[in-house]
């Protein structure tokens, strides 16, 4: 016997109908279609499966759209984010870090970070990284601090 869910949703311009049919007891068809108000087909697609994987597959393709949707929709602030660290860039920060300022610690890195175009998240996770106390700006980690932040002592860097 065959059976049809049809549901339809409108997302910001994007009318989106999907239908899920089951052609026999071994699969189903699910077809998508996406179409402006004006008519004109932007989305449109067919998957066959096997029905007993329906609702697994369905789960399935919520977590993987859902996760593309939400990088699709946050572009970085920082032109530089994800950018790969290079020794100029630490000696940068690390110069920047230890010069002497009246700055208390999260108003230097949100300063270096708009310098530096990345997030003060970064900014922060990289100081032990080269040899600062994140918390004390113009302070290199000590031996026992590196140790516990993952980073390197001030002193293994040498003045800079």
């Amino acid at each position: 016997m065959t059976s049809t869910f049809h549901n339809e949703i409108k997302l910001g311009e994007v009318n989106y109908r999907l239908s899920a049919t089951t052609d026999s007891d071994e699969s189903m068809v699910l077809d998508l279609l996406g179409s402006l108000d004006s008519g004109e087909v932007i989305a449109d697609g067919r998957l066959r499966l096997p029905v007993e994987g329906g609702a697994t597959i369905g789960k399935l393709l919520s977590r993987v759209l859902g996760a593309h949707t939400r990088l699709r929709t946050r572009p970085s602030r920082h032109r530089n984010a994800n950018q790969p660290w290079t020794e100029s860039l630490d000696h940068d920060l690390r110069t920047a870090w230890l010069t002497p300022t009246t700055e208390q610690a999260p108003a230097l890195i949100r300063t270096i970070a708009e310098i530096m175009e990345r997030s003060a998240t970064a900014i922060r996770a990289r100081l032990p990284r080269v040899g600062c106390d994140p918390d004390v700006p113009g302070r290199e980690l000590s031996p026992a601090a590196a140790v516990l932040l993952g980073g390197k002592s001030g002193t293994a860097q040498g003045k800079t």
